[in-house]
């Protein structure tokens, strides 16, 4: 390995001395890190173009006229139970809204647990119960799995892996790479209040925030949105590194310029006064229940008007738009009329959270 990385803008930056041959907790972050790590190694050993997309899913084509979305996850969330939801909830409705974010409708998951010697029974029961209602509630069936048991230890109590499928609906076609200039950036609700409300409940906070983890399956909001309007250009749900993070990804992926408006941008009071009382910036805090969505111009108030009728879309707002100039770069125009560059952190913000 050389003393020199590549990113996935393709800018050239020093490699600091302690990532080189080892793996950090910042590459599990969602950052640069955690890019490089997959442009460099696991890119190359599995290459294909579904993983070359860089997408939420992977689309494959099952036979001459379906198409799968295919996405797996391993959540390692602790605590197990936080306000709002807990690991089983976190872990349907990740990976549904991994699946749903291609455009496709979820149908099936597996789930892996990985157990730790000396979890409570009661534990695993309530983590169950709470997987069977939000399998319910998206409208999927868990139908394979797998457990191992891990010495006391090895791992916090458990940790879950989920793999989701769905099928595309003849006609749609949504992806990363396909936000184009004059298209607008709409938000589903307010941002940060998942990776706030893990905090508050490790007792990290250092105060009390009444904040409620977001974690809700999107599925049933999006094939709203794809019912409205033919101009759903991209989904994304702002999950590790949050809405700034995503949305470089997406600039990247279209080699677009997007600009978001400081002052449209929602925030609760509490996740507010938390990340300003730590140091954050609420635009790098974790959502499980937020999506992003780029869309035509045309359709933004028939778009937002649909939002705003289902259940987890009732506070969505437009946050910015796309733009020819300054592709690959997110900006934000802040409430006094300046920009600022939106870039993604190295690696880890906050502690795991997901």
């Amino acid at each position: 390995m050389t003393d020199e990385e590549v990113n996935l803008s393709g800018a050239v930056c020093p490699a600091p001395i302690q990532q080189r041959d080892r793996i950090v907790m910042g590459h599990g972050s969602g950052g640069k890190l955690s890019h490089d790590l997959i442009a460099r190694k696991f890119i190359p050993a599995f290459d294909n173009a579904a993983l070359r997309a860089g997408d939420d899913a992977g689309i494959v084509q099952a036979n001459i006229c379906t198409r799968l979305a295919i996405s797996t996850d391993s959540h390692v969330v602790w605590p197990l139970f936080f306000p709002g939801g807990d690991i089983g909830r976190l872990a349907v409705c990740g990976t549904v809204n991994d699946v749903a974010m291609m455009g496709a409708t979820p149908k099936y998951l597996t789930a892996g647990f990985i157990l730790e010697e000396g979890c409570a029974l009661e534990t695993l029961e309530r983590v169950l119960e709470s997987m069977k209602a939000a399998a319910a509630e998206a409208g999927v069936e868990i139908v394979a799995g797998d457990t191992k048991v891990v010495q006391k230890g090895k791992a916090d109590g458990l940790y879950i892996n989920t793999t989701g499928v769905g099928i595309i609906p003849l006609g749609v076609e949504i992806g990363g790479a396909l936000a184009a200039p004059g298209d607008a950036v709409i938000l589903s609700g307010p941002i940060g209040d998942h990776g706030i409300a893990v905090l508050g409940a490790r007792g990290e906070l250092g105060f009390d925030a009444d904040v409620r983890s977001d974690v809700a399956p999107l599925n049933h909001l999006i094939a709203a949105l794809l019912n409205a309007s033919e101009h759903i250009h991209v989904l994304r749900d702002p999950t590790r590194g949050g809405v700034a993070t995503t949305l470089n990804e997406i600039a990247r992926q279209s080699n677009v310029g997007i600009t978001l408006y400081e002052q449209a941008i929602p925030v609760r009071p509490a996740v507010r006064a938390a990340c300003e009382m730590l140091g954050f910036d609420p635009l790098y805090v974790a959502n499980e229940g937020k999506l992003i969505t780029i869309v035509g111009r045309e359709d933004v108030e028939r778009i937002l008007e649909v939002m705003r009728q289902q259940r987890y879309g009732g506070e969505s707002v437009l946050i910015g738009e796309v733009q020819s100039k300054s592709p690959g770069r997110v900006l934000l125009k802040t409430a006094i009329g300046s920009h600022r560059i939106v870039d993604v952190l190295l690696g880890e913000m906050l502690p795991r959270i997901c």
